[in-house]
């Protein structure tokens, strides 16, 4: 069987957009290698969360890990037992709320991550380990008993709830360096079980700019490759295409749609789809998926169906499949 080429278009799915005319931003792009490279088009219910489609997409269930601890496993951490991991997510604090920050210019981001590195010693305590990732975001690994009280979850706004302890401490410390930016936790937890993934898929290699993706793919056992740049995804991704499947995941879709900017979405994809056809115009087996949809007119996540484009057709045209029934047909049926 020929190794397949599994695309995750993370977002794509959107809102009706009103400086659109009414389109939705993947309607308006032009992108010619991907609609007829891919034409066969089925659909599935999304997932309101990366890791809860893509952990039942390879697996069959939805996810027993917390996003932060996926995360954690994305980024190399330690997360031995005792181990809590906090997904941290930049956000503005105004004494009232939690307003996520997206967005954020490269002062921001190096102002912010230089105040919280300097104030991680409020959490010497715990063992704790740090590490960043895109736009400021990062994932701290400590010793940690205390009882974490919900606040809200990205990228909903939210009343602002106070950690306890040290972790609060270096939250109000970083937040007053920083005319209100901070850090703020959610998808906080420790190890849980880990569903083994789907017969057929191998070992395969994934590669995206983000713990979120390559957590999943590590719990799973794979081979993964954190690579901040999109272009840079491309080569790396031809090259493991010759050894297995490879799953390539376009991160850059769902943040610019979290920017609230339609054009900017258009352009990444109309990237994509030239980056594709440069790399992988004589691929045979590829699938094109997504995994929610992300509004340009709200900067939400939107509960949907999702399209699922293929190379071959796998399914009966405009067909709605069971999330969990995507993987196993593929590798059935793409010999």
């Amino acid at each position: 069987m020929s190794n397949v080429l599994f695309v995750l278009l993370d977002g794509m799915e959107d809102d009706p957009n009103p400086e659109l005319g009414g389109k939705k931003p993947y309607e308006v792009a032009n992108m010619p290698f991907i609609r007829s490279r891919a034409p066969h088009l089925a659909w599935t219910t999304g997932r309101g969360y990366t890791q809860l489609f893509l952990n039942e997409f390879w697996t069959g269930h939805p996810p027993d890990l917390s996003r932060a601890s996926i995360e954690a496993y994305g980024l190399g951490m330690d997360m031995s037992k005792g181990r809590t991991a906090f997904r941290m997510s930049p956000a503005f604090i105004d004494g009232k709320n939690v307003h996520w920050a997206y967005g954020l210019t490269d002062d921001q981001v190096d102002e912010l991550t230089e105040s919280v590195q300097e104030n991680m010693y409020l959490l010497n305590d715990h063992n704790p380990q740090i590490k960043f990732f895109v736009h400021g975001r990062s994932v701290i690994t400590m010793a940690f008993d205390e009882e974490v009280p919900q606040g809200p979850q990205a990228p909903v706004d939210g009343p602002y709830v106070p950690m306890p302890g040290a972790l609060g401490e270096l939250i109000m410390q970083v937040a007053s360096e920083c005319e209100g930016l901070t850090i703020y936790p959610w998808g906080v937890g420790e190890v849980g079980k880990i569903n083994p993934p789907f017969a057929g898929i191998g070992k395969m290699t994934a590669i995206s700019d983000s713990p979120t993706a390559l957590g999943i793919a590590a719990t799973l056992g794979h081979k993964i490759h954190l690579v901040p740049e999109l272009d840079d995804r491309f080569p790396l991704a031809r090259e493991a295409l010759k050894t297995g499947n490879v799953f390539l995941h376009m991160d850059e879709v769902d943040e610019y749609s979290h920017e609230m900017d339609p054009h900017k979405k258009i352009r990444v994809l109309e990237h994509i789809d030239r980056l594709m056809e440069e790399y992988f115009a004589d691929t045979e087996n590829i699938v094109f998926f997504v995994d929610h949809g992300t509004s340009c007119v709200t900067g939400t996540h939107i509960l949907m169906d999702v399209p699922f484009r293929c190379t071959k057709p796998v399914f009966e045209e405009g067909e709605h499949v069971e999330l969990s029934r995507l993987v196993p047909t593929v590798m059935e049926k793409m010999k």
